[in-house]
């Protein structure tokens, strides 16, 4: 594969279907850790590509600002990909980062957190982009969880959406100093700009 052709999060027809041709979360945990990155969603299997280092310097540099203000504030916890959220019985994603707030819906068990978590940050690329955008964007308000970041390196954008009904209304989308207005992280002051640092260097 050249520098010009992208891997996609696309379905993994190359893993034999269960029986019942859908996947629930039983199949999920059958699978080998070594055979890659997997999430389900209603029921399909689909393989993420991997990270590019861009991609890896933003989810860490939103995970960093997050726990200060949720850990370090005693607010709840963080956790960062690779992670499985049980969203329902054949959706397992595995997000960027996921915010839980104590007093939330999710829960953390010793294989995975169950549950809508309170906020999810998903940083796209071009392979994933499509992905984030509708089928996650679906699974995560049919869950619950109030609102979705989805940061945008290349461009140094965050778009936030906040659940409304069983739906998300689009906000805005933010960039530079502008300080993203969360409803989960009322008290959020970090400029979006410091978000994405020099990584596009």
């Amino acid at each position: 594969m050249t520098t010009d052709i992208l891997p996609v999060a696309a379905p993994a027809p190359h893993v034999p279907a269960p029986p019942s041709g859908q996947w629930t979360v039983a199949d999920y945990e059958q699978l080998p850790p070594e055979a890659g990155r997997f999430e389900i969603i209603n029921g399909v299997l689909r393989m993420a590509p991997a990270p590019s280092p861009q991609h890896q310097a933003a989810s860490l540099r939103f995970a960093y600002y997050l726990f200060l203000a949720v850990e370090v504030a005693g607010r709840g916890r963080v956790f960062t990909a690779p992670i499985d959220v049980e969203l329902d019985t054949t959706t397992v994603v595995q997000p960027d980062v996921v915010v839980m707030l104590h007093g939330g819906k999710a829960q953390i068990t010793a294989q995975r957190i169950v549950g809508p978590p309170d906020l999810i940050v998903e940083v796209v690329s071009p392979g994933t982009a499509s992905y984030d955008r509708r089928e996650k964007r679906d699974r995560y308000a049919a869950a619950g969880v109030r609102e979705y970041w989805i940061a945008d390196p290349g461009h140094r954008v965050v778009e936030l959406l906040t659940l409304e009904g069983s739906d998300y209304r689009a906000e805005h989308v933010y960039r530079g100093k502008a300080i993203i207005p969360s409803i989960v992280l009322p008290e959020w002051q970090t400029p979006t700009e410091l978000l994405f640092g020099d990584i596009a260097a």
